[in-house]
């Protein structure tokens, strides 16, 4: 039985990370390899995001043609995001 280490602690959260993720790839360049179609994602960034890129079985967006880098950097700064709102709110 495969594990699944992308199993969210707060289910609920996966459109505000969707929408983070998109966000950012736009914000780095890289929007129109993260599609918005079919992925569920309502941003004002949606006409940025190009369709590109495709999407998996489960929703989540395909940018096989990026780089390691290039998604990292993505998912790296999702986390600086998410840990800078985390310190503030508990200041």
């Amino acid at each position: 039985m495969p594990r699944n280490n992308n199993r969210k602690v707060v289910p609920e959260s996966r459109n505000m990370l969707n929408q983070m993720k998109f966000e950012i790839a736009s914000e780095f360049g890289l929007g129109s390899a993260y599609g918005s179609e079919g992925s569920g994602a309502d941003t004002e960034f949606a006409g940025e995001l190009g369709e590109l890129g495709g999407t998996f079985a489960g929703g989540g967006s395909y940018a096989g043609h990026l780089t390691s880098r290039q998604n990292g950097s993505v998912g790296g700064e999702m986390t600086k995001r998410l840990i800078r709102q985390a310190e503030q709110t508990l200041l």
